[in-house]
């Protein structure tokens, strides 16, 4: 599967849309990552426990936006674009987004 943030992949053609795809993933870090994470706020810097919670999100949003899009007949996702938000205070969200669609190889000579 092709993943592009752009509106098209170089050397191929969009012969099919199939609409709109995403990923959702809510995450929690537990109480001991938390009170970690609150000790180390209070020194600043970057907290390392948030940082990879939400490259983990992330991760999985994209493997489940590709599989949906999988789903529904489509090699490749364009426009890719993440969208993320706190819920209670407590928990993250993340979402991965795209436009599914079919996607061909351009003839060699520039068909």
């Amino acid at each position: 599967m092709i993943v592009s943030t752009t509106n098209f992949i170089a050397g191929h053609r969009v012969v099919e849309t199939k609409g709109q795809v995403f990923g959702v993933v809510v995450r929690s870090r537990g109480l001991g990552g938390n009170i970690i994470a609150f000790l180390r706020s209070l020194a600043g810097g970057e907290i390392h426990e948030y940082t990879q919670l939400l490259e983990d999100a992330r991760r999985q949003a994209i493997d489940r936006m590709v599989h949906n899009a999988t789903g529904m007949g489509a090699n490749a996702i364009l426009t890719m674009r993440f969208d993320s938000s706190e819920l209670g205070g407590t928990m993250s969200e993340v979402v991965a987004y795209g436009t599914a669609v079919v996607v061909e190889p351009l003839e060699a000579g520039g068909g």
